[in-house]
């Protein structure tokens, strides 16, 4: 899922560049959201992996 934030920061940096802005915001608000949710995921692994040590 990290992968796929990378992949649409990057989208959105080349559509900024050439001027392309509404699909630039909307690679990078889908970044977000993505990372957000990697983000959430990561911490409830690290609560549920000390859990059962």
């Amino acid at each position: 899922m990290l992968r796929w934030t990378v992949t649409f920061i990057i989208l959105a940096i080349v559509a900024g560049i050439f001027g392309f802005g509404g699909i630039a915001a909307g690679a990078a608000s889908i970044a977000k959201i993505l990372f957000f949710i990697f983000l959430v995921l990561f911490i409830i692994s690290l609560i549920s992996g000390r859990s059962r040590v």
